[in-house]
C-alpha cells in the first residue's frame, strides 16, 4: 500500500491559554514547527479573533500545517499534512505540544491519497505528469 501524505490530526487540551491567544506565539511556534520538520514554507497567514482566538496556516511546499485555537478551553486544533519523504510531521507535533504548553495531547494519523497495488513508486510532484483539466 502507497500514500501520497502523511496527515497528523493534533487536539491539544489544557494549553496556556496566554499563548494560545497570543497572535506573536502561535505564529512563530507554527513557524518554528515547520522549519524544525524540515519544511519549505511557502506562505504564512494567520488571523487574530476578537474576543480571542487564533487561526491560521502555514503553506508549505509539501503541503500545510494549520490551528485553529480556543484560549477560553485551553484547547488547539493542529493538522500537519506532508506529502514525500523528507518531512518529519512527528518533530512539528512535538514541538507545537512544549509551545503551546499542552499537558495532555492526542494524535490521530491518517494516510493520505492511498493507492492499492499501484505499479510504481508514488513521487509528490512525478516530472511531466499532465495536470487534469475540468470540463467546459
Amino acid at each position: 500500500m502507497q500514500a501520497l501524505g502523511r496527515h497528523l490530526l493534533l487536539e491539544l487540551f489544557d494549553c496556556d491559554a496566554e499563548a494560545i491567544n497570543s497572535l506573536d506565539t502561535v505564529k512563530a511556534s507554527m513557524v518554528e514547527a515547520a522549519k524544525r520538520a524540515q519544511a519549505t514554507i511557502v506562505d504564512v497567514v494567520f488571523h487574530e479573533f476578537n474576543p480571542f482566538g487564533i487561526s491560521g496556516v502555514v503553506v508549505i511546499a509539501e503541503s500545510h500545517l494549520a490551528i485553529h485555537t480556543w484560549p477560553e478551553y485551553r484547547y488547539a486544533a493542529v493538522d500537519v499534512f506532508s506529502c514525500g519523504d523528507v518531512l518529519q510531521p512527528q518533530v512539528a507535533a512535538d514541538y507545537l505540544v512544549e509551545q503551546l504548553g499542552a499537558t495532555r495531547a492526542s494524535v490521530v494519523e491518517l494516510q493520505r491519497g492511498i493507492f492499492l497495488n499501484h505499479p510504481r513508486k508514488l513521487l509528490h510532484k512525478p516530472a511531466g505528469a499532465p495536470v487534469a483539466s475540468t470540463p467546459s
